[in-house]
């Protein structure tokens, strides 16, 4: 079966920048020192991981806080490079990261599911034939033609989400939709990813829910201080093996 990502030993960090100490005078007379120790202290996010993801699995990766689960997502999703390794990633993605991170605040609803739409990677048309299924899903009712600066929290994922999910996506990116929003929300988010599972949508999912991660998925790594520490197989893909 053809992969959907492949990672080879990737490695992440993010420079940690300290405050100056000693007074900026001192900072400016020993500046080379200074900027030497800066570029030495790192985070590392991810410091070896490899997995590969096949086309149509659904995916799961979970773990603690901190343990680099969202910087394997967005690395998938291209908002940021590897420090080191290899990515590889095939298919239209649609990334339901920052639900509504990317909103302009005085536009509509209908204008930012527009816009948000081109920028996934659709045309002006394409968008506007599935526009009716995002105003459904979302189901904000007169709230769509106000400027999402008076949305709550709830109602910017529910646009972020209807929107990312019509864009016919060939690989789905979910990160912890399925806490965001009310039950009657997280119902429609649940039967959407069944949805897309039975259609053969590769999805890579990260969640602190176990139960619905292993009813979800086919298989689930866990990430621990940025390397992968075990590999799970669900239940009920081990009794159709």
């Amino acid at each position: 079966m053809e992969n959907a990502v492949v990672f080879e030993h990737v490695r992440k960090y993010y420079p940690l920048y300290h405050h100056i100490t000693g007074g900026f005078k001192l900072f400016l007379f020993n500046m080379p020192k200074a900027i030497a120790q800066m570029k030495d202290s790192k985070y590392w996010a991810l410091k070896d991981v490899s997995f590969e993801v096949k086309r149509g699995e659904v995916f799961g990766i979970m773990g603690s806080n901190g343990a680099g689960k969202s910087t394997i997502l967005s690395l998938i999703a291209g908002v940021m490079r590897p420090s080191g390794g290899k990515i590889q990633v095939h298919g239209r993605i649609a990334p339901l990261l920052e639900l509504g991170a990317g909103f302009h605040p005085d536009l509509t609803g209908r204008e930012n599911a527009m816009l948000n739409g081109i920028l996934l990677g659709l045309t002006k048309k394409e968008i506007s034939s599935q526009m009716n299924n995002i105003l459904d899903f979302a189901d904000l009712g007169q709230f769509i033609d106000q400027p999402v600066r008076t949305y709550s929290t709830g109602m910017l994922a529910r646009l972020g989400f209807s929107v990312a999910i019509n864009t016919d996506p060939e690989l789905l990116l979910v990160d912890e939709i399925l806490a965001v929003g009310d039950e009657n929300f997280q119902n429609k988010c649940f039967a959407k990813m069944m949805e897309f599972r039975e259609r053969g949508v590769t999805i890579v999912i990260v969640s602190h829910n176990r139960a619905v991660m292993e009813q979800l998925c086919d298989r689930i790594i866990e990430i621990k201080d940025g390397v992968v520490e075990s590999t799970v197989v669900p239940t009920h893909k081990q009794s159709h093996a």
